[in-house]
């Protein structure tokens, strides 16, 4: 089975790769397609960027392909960043940007040590027959003031997993991928690909 990620997420990427690993999925990234351009961003919720990136790409290469788009959403924020959580410090903003303005607005707004916090992801799938599903995964956790650990990316230093006392980033990719929203909503994804086993 061929599929297309939606994605240039080369941190994205790595971690769709360690979940198929095991799979007899062949993962096509937009280098692999020659797509080029890109895709705004532009939707209110989750679902909606998700689907029109898959979309596109299917429009544009003819396979089966899925996206994702990610938020983290921040209980004392009202749930920002939510889906502007990639571009929570403007278009160009970097990773540690993004942290930096989190943890600014969160200290003016409260003193406490930690703030509870989940991130959601939501993957959109297209089959050859541009038929549409979509898959969910929530991790519960905790936005701390200062960053720990040297892996992962994004909001990873700052975000720690609920019942652990430790961020994404202090975690192996292995065991992120094991408790992370991206990798409980990869594994609920494979298991439909599985069971429906499509050539192509």
């Amino acid at each position: 089975m061929r599929i297309v990620a939606a994605t240039n997420n080369k941190d994205k990427i790595n971690e769709i790769r360690k979940v198929l690993e095991n799979s007899k999925i062949e993962l096509l990234t937009l280098e692999n397609i020659n797509f080029i351009d890109e895709i705004i961003e532009d939707g209110d919720t989750l679902e909606e960027n998700a689907i029109k990136k898959t979309l596109t790409i299917f429009d544009f290469a003819g396979i089966q392909c899925f996206a994702d788009d990610t938020g983290l959403f921040v209980d004392l924020l009202n749930g920002l960043p939510g889906v502007h959580s990639a571009r929570f410090a403007g278009d160009k903003a970097s990773y540690a940007d993004n942290v930096e303005k989190l943890i600014k607005e969160l200290s003016l707004c409260s003193s406490n040590e930690k703030w509870q916090a989940h991130f959601r992801t939501v993957i959109a799938y297209v089959d050859n027959n541009r038929s549409l599903k979509l898959f969910e995964g929530i991790t519960e956790g905790y936005i701390i003031r200062k960053p720990y650990g040297k892996g992962g990316f994004g909001y990873d230093p700052v975000f720690e997993v609920e019942n652990t006392g430790r961020t994404y980033a202090e975690m192996g990719l292995e065991e992120k991928n094991s408790v992370s929203h991206r990798g409980k909503t990869l594994r609920s994804f494979l298991s439909y690909l599985r069971g429906v086993a499509q050539p192509g």
